[in-house]
């Protein structure tokens, strides 16, 4: 059977961890007892005064002007090149609005995007090897799911969980959450895996 495999791309593909807790510090927002992924550094900086909204300008720095300084998780590029091998699908579909309201600069975060995975080699033929038209942003959750059904997904990968308990998303696409940096209790008809490696060894045993 071949595999249509859908990716989400914030926190699942590209990890901001370290750039968020260097401006956060820069910012005064986080001391060094905050721990130092990004669902705590959120925790934290949303029980400050205003913190919903101080939250709010720090992901819009990151996901904009500070986008070059994220990182790519590893193992994505090695499983995205067995899934070359494999001649199955893959696509990145991403809720993500093309400009933060808490960005003064009006910067195109679809751009920021797109030239961070040029830069990682997503679109190079010694790199992840795939082709813009396999890359979809969407302004909703809503659409997010409209488009991998409308693209034939039989598997979706998304670090939330969210994502899954959308009535709208579909039964017949295999979920499998990217859970990295903490533990989760195990959804219904959910598979949760904590690394890329695990997620190559799970696909890579299923072939079998």
């Amino acid at each position: 059977m071949k595999h249509v495999i859908g990716i989400d791309f914030d926190n699942t593909i590209v990890n901001y961890d370290a750039v968020m807790l260097k401006t956060a510090q820069a910012w005064g927002l986080i001391n060094g007892q905050v721990p130092r992924n990004k669902k705590e550094i959120r925790d934290h900086i949303r029980r400050l005064p205003d913190g919903d909204i101080q939250w709010q300008k720090l992901q819009a720095f990151i996901y904009g002007k500070a986008m070059d300084q994220a990182q790519l998780i590893d193992g994505v590029k090695e499983f995205v090149e067995f899934c070359k091998k494999e001649k199955w699908d893959v696509c990145v579909i991403s809720h993500k609005t093309q400009f933060a309201s808490m960005d003064r600069e009006g910067i195109d975060l679809r751009h920021v995007a797109l030239n961070w995975m040029r830069a990682n080699g997503f679109f190079s033929a010694g790199g992840l090897g795939l082709s813009k038209k396999q890359i979809f942003f969407e302004s909703t959750r809503a659409e997010k799911i409209a488009r991998l059904k409308q693209l034939g997904c039989t598997h979706f990968i998304d670090d939330l969980e969210e994502t899954f308990l959308e009535d709208s998303f579909p039964n017949n696409v295999e979920k499998i959450l990217y859970a990295s940096n903490d533990k989760r209790q195990p959804l219904k008809s959910v598979r949760v895996l904590s690394t890329w490696e695990e997620i190559y060894d799970y696909f890579a045993g299923a072939r079998r």
